[in-house]
């Protein structure tokens, strides 16, 4: 069926007016029936993401429907079971949870459903609390407002393998969206018990999983520390406040404009705390209100970002160094406390700071490195815990602000991630520290870690299409220099081989195959190219490790050059 007929037979059958509206809208323009019908929305390995609105490539009820549809009959081919499901502030989130909901319950499958928005974590905790096969959030973490996403967790709490994913995935694509998915009626299937709300209690036992992972449950009373926040008008509202109440810090100002679920995000149309537009109405109340920390969450509050008060300026730290320093806080606590485990592990990813190695090296912690995707950390805490020995894992984290320490979820945790953060804050404000007093010295005592995310962006068919061929070229070509330094080693996490360039040796790589390609230049520089699983980017991760902070950051200028020499290409 082409794009005309697929339009065609959407026109036909969807009975939503806002959906049909939109159809209507374009009709005779082939470029957009093209855009919305050139493809059907795949199911990845991260679920759905897309834009919403009306199509077979965009996001909305039916598209969504199709996803609970295959669930469902994924869940029955694994022997049944339950799935759990959260939503957050997006546009048609909490629609699009109780689509899925319905869907799931039609199909026989008890659909467990949080009564509120909550942060990504508390599903995966959920998950392995209410005994469920699977959880879904519907989220499309820190996207722009345009985008959501049906995001989904097998029964251990990390986000679903590869092979399940390419279970559902199949099943999916055998599926017709109108005639093959069961819609039942969300209030009849809730007063039957097929679909039940989940209690209160489940949130606050969260909570306490997160409280009991503090190693200094006083030092933010004691330390008298000041907090903006703000949650991007997101999940993290309610939970982040209660984490940082729970923890002792009183003087805690959430900024009042971004403080209330808005799917629209004012203020912030990118909802990201990578960037600094996430901070712009926290630094402005900074202002008026100053502030020891400024504190971030993304919409589904499994990301958060920080900015530290230097004189009367705030310094925006990034992923990679708040990473190093609560990696290097644990470690040195745990130590000092003398509850160190007798074999201490710690997890990054591939993309995250060599740093990491030097810290866990010191400390006498193994370092594992796992593929992009917090699932492969959960993996290793599973792991952990299935052999007998849970209290091994100190941490895992990403150089995309997502952390986690202690094994009540089983993904990226912005909730005790940030009760860690001002834990760190008021114990280093108490020795007369700041967060930046903390980097700076870790930095001068192993060297100066830059790094540097590019991530343009090509949007449609074409753009895909443009990926594939850079990816392509940098595979079948692979550059000898790059920005002046001799490639020494290059790693095709697909292929999965590291190969020396001087000696020529080639050795596998035991992670899963992905695309990625890495290069480790000469002189310790490195970059890394991968395209993203969930948006219209192929992604550059530069690194540069110098002697001091401005060599670093002038290494980074140059391999950021020769990034867009590559694209201009």
């Amino acid at each position: 069926m082409n794009v005309n007929e697929l339009y065609s037979l959407w026109c036909s059958k969807i009975t939503d007016p806002e959906l049909l509206a939109e159809l209507e809208a374009i009709k005779g323009d082939e470029a957009a029936i093209n855009d919305r019908f050139y493809k059907a929305l795949a199911f990845g390995t991260g679920g759905l993401r897309g834009v919403i609105g009306a199509g077979s490539n965009l996001l909305n009820i039916y598209t969504i429907g199709l996803a609970a549809q295959a669930l469902a009959l994924w869940v029955e081919k694994k022997g049944g079971g339950s799935v759990a499901i959260g939503y957050d502030s997006r546009i048609k989130s909490d629609l699009f949870a109780r689509t899925t909901a319905a869907v799931l319950a039609a199909n026989g499958v008890k659909a467990y459903l949080y009564k509120e928005l909550v942060p990504t974590p508390c599903v995966s905790y959920a998950v392995r609390r209410l005994g469920c096969i699977s959880g879904v959030v519907i989220t499309a973490s820190h996207n722009p407002s345009k985008y959501n996403g049906f995001k989904c967790y097998g029964p251990d709490g990390y986000q679903m393998t590869d092979d399940d994913a390419h279970d559902v995935e199949a099943i999916m694509g055998g599926l017709d969206i109108f005639d093959d998915v069961k819609r039942g009626d969300f209030d009849a299937l809730l007063a039957a018990g097929t679909i039940e709300y989940i209690d209160d209690s489940v949130m606050e036992d969260f909570l306490a999983a997160v409280r009991s992972v503090s190693l200094n449950p006083d030092a933010c009373a004691k330390a008298g520390l000041k907090v903006i926040y703000t949650p991007l008008c997101g999940a993290g509202n309610k939970p982040v406040r209660a984490i940082l109440r729970m923890a002792g810090i009183e003087d805690v100002t959430v900024v009042p404009e971004q403080e209330l679920p808005d799917g629209t995000f004012p203020r912030c149309p990118y909802p990201n705390p990578e960037i600094r537009q996430a901070f712009d109405a926290a630094l402005e109340l900074a202002k008026e209100v100053p502030a020891d920390l400024l504190l971030a969450t993304d919409p589904d509050c499994d990301r958060v970002g920080i900015a530290v008060r230097e004189g009367d300026d705030y310094v925006l730290m990034s992923g990679n160094e708040v990473g190093a320093m609560m990696l290097n806080y644990l470690l040195s606590q745990r130590k000092e406390k003398g509850t160190m485990p007798e074999h201490p592990v710690a997890v990054k990813t591939i993309v995250t700071s060599a740093l990491a190695e030097r810290l866990a090296e010191h400390y006498g912690c193994e370092l594992r490195s796992v593929l992009t995707g917090f699932k492969y950390i959960g993996e290793i805490v599973t792991q952990l815990e299935q052999e007998g020995h849970p209290e091994s894992f100190i941490m895992g984290y990403e150089e995309s602000y997502g952390y986690l320490s202690g094994i009540h979820a089983r993904d990226k945790d912005a909730v005790v991630a940030s009760m860690l953060i001002c834990e760190m804050a008021a114990f280093y404000k108490l020795q007369g520290k700041s967060l930046l007093d903390v980097m700076r010295g870790l930095y001068e005592t192993y060297g100066w870690y830059r790094h540097r995310l590019l991530s343009p962006e090509f949007e449609g068919e074409a753009g895909m299409k443009h990926i594939a061929a850079i990816m392509d070229r940098l595979r079948t070509s692979a550059p000898a220099e790059i920005a002046g330094a001799k490639v020494a080693v290059t790693c095709d996490y697909l292929r999965k081989v590291r190969t020396d360039v001087a000696t020529g040796a080639v050795t596998p790589i035991t992670l899963p195959d992905s695309n990625v390609l890495e290069f480790v230049l000469d002189d310790h520089s490195a970059l890394i190219a991968r395209p993203s699983g969930t948006e219209p980017k192929i992604k550059f991760y530069l690194t540069a490790a110098a002697d001091s902070e401005a060599a670093a950051e002038a290494r980074l200028d140059q391999l950021e050059q020769a990034v867009r020499e590559l694209l201009a290409d």
